[in-house]
């Protein structure tokens, strides 16, 4: 009951958050605006229900856009796009079941930190043109080159001729509220801390608009600054605007070819999304990877079948949940939930909020995901660390997710193989009884490297609950950074579950966790 209390607040924020990203992502693909909802609302309770995931959200992806238009000019109709988004789902469940999810593991820490600062820093470029009342973009655009030929920094710049009084009043009040309401003094506050801080920007954001439009007509900010939500005037109608995929295409190849590329990039980053949040997780809880692809895959088939984009994991959604103070999955079904209610209950009531209020929770999420703190500790940790979570942020910055994290990845792999060329890594176990428990004891080798992750990751994982455990880095002359994280993150879960584990000469890190 506890942790529902933390989950229906933050639900709250994420469906205010989720709601114009799903008509921005559809919008900019080319896809009718439904889509984009459909997508959310499968995102959220049907992968939101059988993932184990306990904090991320799932829905469109802006990564998916520039994939999504081009599959649909290609294709020739929406409708044989759908029957391509059925079929990626096929293949991520089978992914699922082959076990393929083991792929997250080998991206390393460093770059998994450099994309959550990246994105952060995105967040804050992208939101700031919404935030003063400049929406020339769709409110869920992320790529660093647009369709219109401008840039994340030209449209950062235009918005000096663009500058819209009342939405840049109302945005900067609202960043406002977000500020305050993460300092210490709220929190302590046993009423005001039960309020969160996403809706009552949200509310704070539709009233003082509604005063502008009474006492200074000219400020008022007006339909194109809000949430653009479709109004039905029966569910018939709602229901006739359902468009379902068209099987007759079955025989065209790029239909597959199409459902193949969807599912390999919304699988990387599915995974990247999960372990980027997991890393964010104060609990240290792991996600099961290989169920999430099998999670996103039946996500994929339900969208695809009733007229919905692909779906993939996504971080910005995931963020604002756990910084809405979210504790299991609950949140991410309820919000699905929720934007149901939208689309058939209150859509006239949600198109009166303007996406400026929305822009500065984004914002908001954006600093936490970026703060200096971060690259305090990353350049303190040496080069190896440093450089690649630099050149990470820069790509992406500059490009767009995956391509940015694909650069991250090979700058990382540099490193690693600089530093692993002559001794390879090995370790072994050593089992005896002490009284009714098994006692386990993991000698590391000489070298541990990033390499080792996921074999030390997936061992760690398969130990038995009840054995007492301890961990020996007596032997080591040097551990990587990202095989101590594995180390402390299982101490932490260990010792939340009770379990009897020990740690040896295993140098100490400064900080496990990123995005704090």
């Amino acid at each position: 009951m506890i942790r529902f209390q933390k989950d229906f607040p933050a639900s709250i924020v994420v469906f205010l958050v989720a709601l114009p990203l799903c008509l921005g992502i559809a919008l900019a693909s080319g896809a009718p605006l439904l889509s984009g909802l459909i997508a959310g609302i499968v995102g959220g309770i049907i992968v939101g229900a059988y993932s184990d995931s306990h904090l991320s959200v799932s829905g469109p992806a802006a990564g998916l856009v520039v994939i999504v238009l081009g599959a649909i000019e290609s294709l020739g109709s929406f409708e044989a796009f759908l029957l391509a988004v059925f079929f990626a789902g096929i293949i991520q469940f089978l992914l699922g079941i082959i076990k393929a999810g083991v792929i997250g593991l080998y991206f390393p820490s460093s770059v998994i930190k450099g994309m959550l600062a990246a994105i952060g820093l995105i967040l804050i470029l992208k939101q700031i043109p919404h935030l003063v009342g400049f929406d020339s973009d769709a409110f869920g655009e992320m790529e660093f080159l647009q369709a219109d030929h401008s840039n994340t920094f030209s449209a950062l710049f235009s918005t000096m001729d663009h500058f819209h009084v009342g939405a840049s009043l109302v945005g900067i009040v609202c960043l406002l509220i977000m500020i305050l309401w993460d300092l210490p003094f709220i929190k302590r506050n046993r009423f005001l801390k039960m309020i969160p801080g996403g809706v009552l920007t949200v509310v704070t954001g539709v009233v003082l608009n509604i005063f502008l439009g009474r006492l200074y007509p000219h400020l008022e900010i007006k339909n194109i600054h809000m949430v653009n939500l479709p109004v039905f005037s029966s569910m018939g109608e709602l229901g006739q605007l359902i468009t379902f995929p068209d099987f007759s295409a079955w025989n065209n190849y790029q239909v597959y070819v199409t459902a193949s590329i969807l599912a390999i990039v919304a699988s990387l980053e599915t995974l990247l999304s999960v372990e980027a949040v997991d890393k964010l997780d104060p609990e240290k809880r792991r996600t099961p990877k290989n169920k999430e692809l099998r999670a996103q895959g039946m996500g994929n088939i339900v969208s695809g079948l009733i007229g919905g984009l692909p779906i993939t994991a996504v971080i910005v959604r995931s963020s604002a949940n756990l910084d809405a103070g979210a504790k299991t999955k609950w949140s991410a079904i309820i919000h699905g939930v929720l934007l149901i209610a939208a689309i058939t209950l209150f859509p006239a009531l949600m198109n009166q909020i303007p996406l400026a209020s929305l822009a500065a929770i984004l914002i908001f999420v954006g600093f936490k995901l970026t703060k200096p703190a971060l690259y305090q500790e990353q350049w303190k940790l040496g080069r190896e660390q440093f450089i690649p979570f630099i050149v990470t942020i820069i790509a992406i910055l500059f490009t767009d997710l995956l391509i940015g994290i694909a650069i991250g990845l090979v700058t990382g792999i540099v490193f690693i193989l600089r530093a692993n060329h002559r001794i390879p890594y090995h370790y072994h176990t050593s089992r005896e009884q002490e009284g009714d428990k098994e006692k386990i004891r993991i000698i590391l080798s000489e070298h541990v490297s990033f390499l080792n992750k996921a074999s030390l990751l997936i061992t760690l994982e398969e130990l038995p609950k009840d054995a007492i455990i301890l961990i020996d880095g007596s032997q080591c002359k040097d551990i990587h950074y990202d095989a101590l994280e594995v180390i402390y993150n299982f101490a932490g879960s260990a010792e939340n579950e009770g379990r009897d584990i020990t740690l040896k000469s295993i140098p100490e890190i400064q900080s496990v966790s990123a995005g704090h």
